[in-house]
């Protein structure tokens, strides 16, 4: 079965609101082998929506669309979409009952087009409404293509598509396959790169797929199987996995579209029992803010420096004047001194430092990017690596962060 969304509301199309719900509605559409090919986001107009509609049903089999069922004058989509059928609107007397057990409980007076959110379309199954009032829609069409229909506040649409929508597909018999994805996360490789080293699985693609997406400072890949059952896909993805590990499997560091990098280094750091602290200076804070919204980090990150002038790197790293002065801010001597003493005063396994030119003007002769992370792992020599980050003050601090996240991986990877 294919099918096309349509968001209905001005404020998609004016970018006052993002559409998240569509995003929602693809992927659990997806997970039930139905296949979303085309979205489309139209105003509150009755015309456009009517030619919006015409265009969708014309090249898909079902039809579902997102918002305008609530009482105001411009939610007219439940209103467009009957006369589009030839169907008249009645009164859902469930979703009736549910408004005035309301206004009795509450004591408000509701005002008559409240009265529009209890309407359904003749013939439809109705999805009941959780969290709010307007009905939703299922209009099997034997002829023509099906339609839903479903309120735009994400609390509602949301718990609709989860216990109403899905499982009414299921009843109906549109899960004939389903579709099954796993995100690949890789930090330290281009996407061009990546794309490069992963040409003839990509171009000979078919069943699983793969997708490419760069992230800030990382690249994900989504591959995606097709098959009659979820441990048949999960055969298929583990497959083409495997073939991509083999190849760049030392740039891989985790599964998941939530699981960041500061998750996983974090949760290693736990399972090793290795603490850590860091030393900023043109982050000014934001490895360890980031590393501190892991639950759990307080078992291995006792604390930190934030050293942003030079005389706090002094007074509070003990860092020596003299290589400051002789050496610079911006050095692979000064981050390999943070690193080395913040190891030294909070006694941890680990330590990261962060010094450079977050921009966006020069600082030492040093261009706007020009960032040095040291890192003092166990009893090794500390060591510190060089950094050439481009796009603007914040990009510098935030790759810079993910560049010091990735140093610790790898060392862990190692070892």
């Amino acid at each position: 079965m294919n099918a096309e969304i349509v968001a209905v509301g001005t404020e998609l199309l004016l970018g006052q609101i993002a559409n998240t719900n569509g995003a929602y509605l693809a992927q659990k559409l997806a997970e039930i082998g139905v296949n979303v090919y085309y979205q489309t986001v139209v105003g509150d107009n009755p015309k456009r929506l009517e030619g919006v509609l015409k265009v969708a049903e014309s090249r898909s089999d079902l039809v579902l669309t997102i918002g305008g069922l609530g009482p105001t004058e411009d939610d007219l989509t439940k209103q467009i979409v009957a006369r589009h059928l030839g169907e008249p609107l009645v009164t859902d007397q469930a979703a009736k009952t549910k408004i005035d057990e309301y206004a009795a409980r509450t004591g408000k007076n509701l005002t008559p087009n409240n009265a529009k959110q209890a309407l359904k379309i003749q013939h439809a199954i109705s999805l009941t409404n959780h969290n709010g009032f307007a009905v939703g829609d299922l209009y099997l069409n034997q002829q023509g293509a099906s339609y839903v229909l479903l309120p735009g506040p994400p609390a509602e649409c949301l718990m609709m598509i989860d216990r109403e929508l899905i499982p009414q597909l299921k009843k109906q018999g549109h899960q004939n396959h389903v579709f099954s994805s796993r995100v690949m996360r890789f930090i330290g490789i281009g996407e061009s790169k990546l794309v490069d080293d992963l040409s003839d699985l990509i171009d000979h693609q078919t069943n699983p797929t793969i997708a490419p997406y760069a992230k800030m400072a990382e690249v994900t890949l989504r591959v995606t199987a097709s098959a009659v059952d979820e441990d048949h896909a999960e055969t298929l993805i583990q497959g083409v996995v495997n073939q991509i590990l083999a190849r760049d499997g030392q740039y891989f560091y985790g599964y998941g579209d939530d699981n960041s990098l500061a998750d996983v280094v974090v949760n290693q750091l736990i399972e090793r029992q290795l603490s850590v602290t860091a030393a900023e200076s043109l982050t000014a804070g934001e490895f360890q803010s980031t590393i501190g919204n892991v639950p759990g980090v307080s078992a291995v990150f006792p604390g930190g420096f934030v050293t942003y002038a030079n005389q706090a790197k002094h007074h509070l790293l003990s860092i020596p004047q003299t290589v400051i002065d002789n050496q610079g801010v911006v050095s692979e001597a000064t981050a390999i001194w943070m690193a080395k003493q913040a190891k030294a005063k909070m006694k941890t396994d680990i330590a990261v430092s962060f010094t450079g030119v977050a921009g966006p003007d020069e600082l030492e002769g040093q261009p706007a990017g020009t960032v040095w992370i040291g890192i003092a792992y166990r009893d090794e020599e500390p060591k510190a690596y060089l950094y050439h980050f481009t796009n603007g003050r914040q990009q510098v601090r935030a790759r810079s962060v993910m560049a010091g996240l990735d140093l610790i991986r790898q060392k862990l990877t190692v070892h």
